[in-house]
């Protein structure tokens, strides 16, 4: 049986397989047998996307597939993938879907699933639903009468219900008055539900990445490319930058001097202040295999323990629920506060930090302090196959060897995108210029044994 899912739903080419609509279809047939459970009156999953041309064919396929399996789909347009996980709880729906590739351009699309209390599908779970999708792909058949197929509808309250809720994570005796932020949308699904939520909060903003037409997603913008932010914050001496992804569950910030403040230091910064505060459960926050050493130790400095994970925020969100914490999050900047929502969540991330600044009186260039991070470097390297890292000897004996050289100062990751046909080699240590060139020489070890072996 084929593989369908990575570390964030099924992702690929927008036109070619499995990205195509025929795909989408069955995969929409496979998701409504597995979500619908009887015993109700109304059997429904909510359709979100983000501003991709493509998200059109990928939703009318979806909406075929579930309607043709006896479900309600309900549209809501775009809107970031956090809101779809919160408007899914909202409806009681059976399940929420989102359409889009994150932070990936526009050429690529995506489909990944809620559960109905809001949680991306555990292992097993996405396993099932391939399981379908191919049984569907095969047979063709469907077993619904015509007297239950579903109807398709839109709601136009989606917007306005997210927005809502993100305010209301903001501590209601405070607010952003005064405040001069810059707003990156990344031309995605933020672009209507963060200028209105930080402007009805009282903040002055300028927002740039708010004008998608269907292919400029993530294009020289948004948190990947966090540049135009940081500039615009030097250009307009506002008080910090937001950057948000494409579907909204990422975000990176700048301080007002238009430095770079990723993932790490933001969930760094929210611990300690929810510490002091008493609302830090366990003293413990989650992170990933990717997060930073030196951040690591200036938690543990702080009397804050680290958990980490594999790569992926639904990694992250399963330890948060098995082991009862409620900040976790990765560098990137995807960032749980599990109190507030159910996955990444760029917004909410947002109007965290944003309460300890005011709270506190004092600029992102000061809090961000507290984290002294190791020199890191990361390269990513476009590879025709995944072959797996224990089946490359010569790449697994340069890996060994740094490691050793390293020693304790530092840290060799090599592993493939869960999203992208690409190898990340990540190193940490106290040399700058020598992790880099042990990066590099790792990068092109492996792409030589890739090529060899393909």
């Amino acid at each position: 049986m084929r593989k369908y899912f990575g570390t964030d739903g099924v992702r690929g080419l927008a036109n070619e397989f499995p990205m195509t609509a025929t795909f989408a279809l069955r995969l929409g047939q496979a998701a409504a047998r597995q979500f619908y459970k009887g015993g109700k009156k109304i059997h429904r999953i909510v359709i979100g996307k983000d501003t991709r041309i493509s998200g059109y064919m990928f939703e009318s396929a979806l909406v075929a597939g579930i309607t043709s399996m006896g479900l309600d789909a309900v549209l809501v347009g775009v809107l970031p993938t956090p809101a779809i996980a919160f408007i899914t709880r909202s409806l009681r729906a059976d399940a929420g879907v989102v359409i889009s590739a994150s932070h990936n351009p526009y050429h690529d699309n995506g489909i990944k699933f809620f559960s109905a209390d809001g949680h991306k599908l555990p292992d097993e779970v996405e396993l099932e639903i391939e399981q379908y999708t191919e049984e569907l792909i095969e047979s063709g058949k469907v077993s619904i009468s015509t007297d239950r197929i579903g109807k398709a509808y839109r709601i136009d309250t989606a917007i306005g219900r997210y927005v809502e809720f993100a305010k209301n994570t903001f501590d209601k005796e405070i607010d952003l008055m005064g405040l001069r932020l810059v707003v990156d949308c990344s031309n995605g699904a933020t672009y209507k539900v963060a200028p209105m939520s930080f402007e009805e909060l009282g903040a002055k903003i300028s927002v740039i990445g708010n004008e998608p037409n269907g292919t400029n997603i993530n294009e020289g913008c948004g948190s990947v490319y966090p540049e135009s932010m940081c500039a615009k914050v030097t250009e307009k001496k506002a008080d910090m930058g937001i950057s948000f992804d494409g579907d909204g569950d990422r975000v990176i910030f700048s301080d007002e001097n238009g430095e770079i403040v990723d993932g790490d230091i933001i969930m760094g910064i929210c611990a300690k202040y929810m510490k002091e505060k008493g609302q830090l459960s366990k003293n413990t926050m989650v992170s990933t295999v990717m997060s930073n050493l030196g951040f690591e130790r200036s938690m543990n400095g702080m009397g804050i323990d680290v958990v980490r994970t594999e790569v992926g925020d639904r990694y992250v969100m399963a330890e948060m629920l098995k082991s009862g914490y409620n900040l976790g999050g990765e560098q990137s900047g995807h960032i749980i506060f599990s109190d507030y929502n159910t996955t990444g969540d760029g917004l909410v991330s947002a109007m965290q930090l944003l309460k300890v600044v005011v709270s506190t009186g004092k600029p992102l260039s000061e809090l961000k302090k507290i984290i002294e991070l190791y020199p890191q470097t990361l390269k990513n390297y476009k590879v025709k196959n995944k072959i797996p890292l224990s089946e490359l000897p010569k790449t697994s004996a340069e890996i060994a060897s740094v490691e050793k050289t390293l020693g304790k100062t530092g840290r060799v990751f090599v592993r493939y995108s869960g999203t992208e046909n690409k190898l990340r080699v990540m190193l940490e240590g106290a040399d700058i210029a020598k992790i880099e060139e042990y990066a590099e020489n790792i990068g092109h070890i492996a792409l030589k044994e890739i090529e060899e072996l393909s």
